[in-house]
């Protein structure tokens, strides 16, 4: 066999692919179907008036099939400058932000520039999958940070882990996969940290638009974007837009321009169909996505009423798209869920996949985004029922 990385091979595969294959073979008769909630990504389409963007563009725009400025359309950097400032009642430059492949290339550009091999990079527990696959696949020791019961991290255990080798700290609010919002006071402590200690604080906000809580949920920008923090974003949620891979960077400029040579390495642009959306997206869509925000606050809502009728589960957090449940069995998570494809045609994660090895065998995450009340409730009705088998 030709040489394979050994970083590469030891990374775990992608789970919701794992879970993919545990459908093999299993059919699910039209009368009781498959729920899925193993993936957040919208299922459905951009709104219609955005595709109407899309085809014109794809039609009548020559420059939308070309290359692009690496860091991203300067239209669609402007409107999302905007946007921040809105938002964040913050001063947010257009040299501030870039536009990525999706999100997960923003999280791939950032590390990019702040760690190579040998270094480390500190990330809460449970984690979003695919930064740990990234920072595994470079050489970077990934360092746990226990969550608290709240699934919320705390500054003060950041800092106990802290050593010569680090280079940043990575959160995630919402967080997937917990759905935890953290706290304004939690943001800024994480951020007075990094800032002392020299590091990098990353923060994805892919879920941010679908926070429970009204207004910003940090003041982090309030003195400018500086060379601490690290905003990534996703369009992929907002608009739907995930099949035209459209997300952000907000950093300070010095650290785009390190950035820059990543991107232009790895893709030299992002797609231009899927930027004039999201420019088109930003400047039109803002009643639309309130709407979305309520609907997925709905769902949200059904996700509670609907696990209150699951005998022995708890709902450990919840919020933007998922639930963290913690399961009453003495199985693992990780042979549990294949067990509810089996006899339940339920399809979620195991907490195994999202946790070091040995980690999360008492939970499950539920992404919940995609399925409506009634679905929900039949979920749990479904789970209520092998939930009173005889297992292990």
């Amino acid at each position: 066999m030709t040489p394979l990385n050994p970083a590469l091979a030891a990374t775990f595969p992608p789970p919701v692919m794992e879970a993919r294959r545990w459908l093999e073979g299993i059919s699910f008769p039209p009368a009781r179907p498959l729920i899925n909630v193993s993936q957040a990504a919208p299922v459905d389409p951009p709104p219609r008036a955005l595709r109407e963007v899309l085809a014109d563009a794809a039609l009548n725009r020559p420059e939308a099939h070309l290359y692009g400025p690496v860091l991203g359309n300067a239209d669609l950097r402007r409107a999302l400058a905007e946007s921040w400032q809105r938002f964040y009642d913050a001063e947010v430059d257009a040299t501030g932000v870039a536009i990525t492949q999706g999100c997960n290339q923003a999280f791939c550009a950032a590390i990019a520039t702040l760690a190579g091999a040998g270094d480390e990079v500190i990330i809460p527990v449970p984690w979003y999958f695919n930064h740990k696959m990234w920072l595994d696949m470079q050489g970077i020791t990934a360092v746990p940070l226990p969550c608290g019961a709240d699934m919320v991290p705390r500054a003060a255990d950041a800092a106990a882990r802290i050593t010569s080798r680090s280079r940043a700290i990575v959160l995630v609010s919402p967080n997937n996969p917990t759905g935890a919002e953290y706290p304004a006071a939690t943001l800024a402590e994480f951020h007075d940290l990094a800032r002392q200690h020299g590091l990098a604080l990353i923060l994805d906000e892919t879920y941010r638009d679908f926070d429970s809580r009204s207004g910003p949920p940090h003041r982090l920008l309030a003195g400018g974007v500086d060379d601490t923090l690290i905003q990534l974003y996703s369009f992929s949620k907002a608009f739907r837009l995930t099949g035209h891979r459209v997300g952000a960077v907000i950093a300070s400029p010095a650290r785009l321009a390190e950035m820059e040579k990543f991107l232009d390495t790895v893709a030299i642009s992002t797609g231009q169909i899927g930027q004039i959306g999201a420019e088109w997206g930003l400047r039109n869509l803002g009643g639309w996505l309130a709407d979305e925000r309520r609907a997925i606050l709905d769902r949200r809502a059904g996700m509670l009423r609907a696990a209150a009728q699951m005998p022995g589960w708890r709902v450990v957090s919840s919020g933007a798209y998922f639930a963290w449940l913690e399961h009453p069995f003495e199985m693992p998570s990780d042979d549990l869920a294949r067990e509810l494809v089996r006899q339940a045609a339920v399809l979620m994660l195991p907490g195994t996949m999202f946790m070091p090895q040995g980690q999360g065998q008492r939970h499950l995450r539920v992404a919940f985004a995609n399925v409506d009340g009634p679905a929900l409730m039949r979920m749990a009705e479904r789970i209520a029922d092998f939930s009173g088998q005889s297992l292990p």
